[in-house]
């Protein structure tokens, strides 16, 4: 018998376990979590901003260093610090929630184990790497009761909810436009050289990396997809254009200060500056910066390999065709050869234009044919840093909903984040098969 948790924490074999929905706690939540990697240990350290709200009470993860970092900086004890999933719910209940931040394909068997156990869930996105394990873990949480929610952080950003308020005064809704401009050595790290470069291993990079862009579209332009095509693929990483100079690795590599795709000099940027290349620096270390870390990361882990070297297969260029009911259509691009910059969108509809660049909206009026712009950022930052605040926004209204019993505060629930995943599973295949999918 699974054992759950009163109000004051203690084991109750007879409470229900996920009888918090309108009850509020007189304690802070009680957080888990799995995985406590970069996206693991940044969604945790956010809800440590809460002391009064939220407690991390427990981790697991297979890296002992990874593991036992994590458990000093939020003062985990070691009864409470595990080595993978299995061991931590071998042990019944010990918090409120759990973060699931595994990689994508070890989403399922976790989410339903502690779904079952009386926990609600903050699971990463994608949902699972298959629409049947998808499908699975959104049936997790209607036969359970657990809320599940989604990490699509887009959906909790400021820009998000003043781009939903500006939409009624374009007035209807005809067609839009969406640009996912990824940055070349975004891509390079991530899907070349990083856990997400093999569909066999993961996923497809429109699952992966913009899953995000199209529950964002479903959510903001309110309607069901009915029809979806797709093209594109793998265009440029690949070996038959690699430089004839070129090594298989970059730190001994001749090229590597001509190369845009350089390690070297990615990581060791990463050094020095802020911001995503030091993120992505201590993703590649475990997150050790120094300079040592680095070269021994280069010269014997896969992101020092030269990008024309590597066993990636997800395609670097996509555009999807989406109509929606009602007749509104929609374009999105996701292409791996830009700056890394903020997404793109244009609102086209029967009395005006909006047009966004994921901080600034420019709301165009066929009347008056004047333009009024709104700053959507409270601080002048750009979007860029976690992801203009939804990822904070994200754990912020998952912990309230929890702590004050009002789970109406999440935006990403799994029964929604479903719906967006079967239409990217079937612009895949729509890519793959060179034909309009119907839903």
């Amino acid at each position: 018998m699974t054992t759950a948790m009163d109000s004051r924490g203690t084991a109750s074999p007879h409470a229900n376990l996920h009888s918090h929905p309108g009850t509020p706690l007189d304690r802070p939540v009680r957080i888990a979590v799995v995985g406590a990697g970069a996206r693991g240990a940044a969604y945790a350290g956010l809800a440590a901003q809460w002391p009064e709200k939220a407690e991390i009470a427990a981790v697991a993860d297979a890296r002992p260093t990874v593991r036992a970092r994590f458990a000093a900086r939020h003062s985990i004890p070691a009864d409470r610090v595990f080595t993978d999933w299995r061991e931590l719910a071998a042990h019944g209940r010990l918090a409120d929630a759990v973060i699931v931040a595994t990689l994508d394909a070890d989403h399922l068997a976790p989410a339903r184990t502690f779904a079952e156990q009386g926990y609600d869930i903050l699971l990463e996105k994608p949902i699972a790497p298959t629409e049947a394990e998808s499908t699975a873990i959104g049936e997790v949480a209607a036969r359970t009761g657990a809320v599940i929610a989604v990490c699509h952080v887009m959906r909790y950003t400021r820009y998000t909810e003043q781009l939903r308020a500006l939409l009624p005064q374009i007035g209807d809704i005809v067609s839009v436009e969406h640009l996912e401009p990824v940055g070349a050595y975004h891509f390079a790290h991530s899907f070349v050289r990083g856990n997400w470069r093999r569909t066999d291993e993961t996923a497809f990079s429109l699952l992966t990396k913009s899953c995000h862009d199209i529950d964002w579209l479903g959510h903001v332009i309110g309607r069901r997809v009915l029809r979806t095509s797709s093209f594109g693929g793998l265009a440029h990483f690949r070996p038959e254009n690699r430089p004839a100079e070129a090594t298989d690795r970059c730190l001994d590599c001749p090229l590597q200060n001509l190369c845009p795709y350089s390690a070297t000099t990615l990581y060791r940027d990463g050094l020095r500056e802020g911001g995503t290349k030091q993120y992505f620096t201590r993703v590649m270390t475990a997150g050790d910066l120094t300079e040592e870390a680095v070269t021994r990361a280069l010269a014997e882990g896969p992101y020092g390999r030269c990008v024309y070297a590597c066993d990636n297969d997800v395609a670097d260029h996509q555009v999807v065709s989406l109509e929606y009911e009602g007749g509104v259509t929609a374009s999105f691009t996701m292409t791996a050869f830009t700056p890394l910059e903020n997404r793109h969108t244009k609102f086209f509809g029967t009395r005006g234009q909006l047009t966004g660049d994921g901080r600034h909206l420019h709301l165009y009026d066929f009347r008056t044919e004047r333009t009024t712009t709104v700053d959507t950022s409270l601080d002048g930052s750009s979007a860029a840093e976690g992801h203009a605040g939804g990822d904070e926004n994200l754990i912020r209204c998952f912990v309230d909903a929890l702590h004050q019993g009002r789970p109406e505060l999440i935006r990403s629930r799994v029964e929604d984040s479903v719906e967006g995943h079967r239409v990217v599973f079937a612009a895949e295949r729509a890519r793959l098969t060179g034909t309009v999918v119907t839903l």
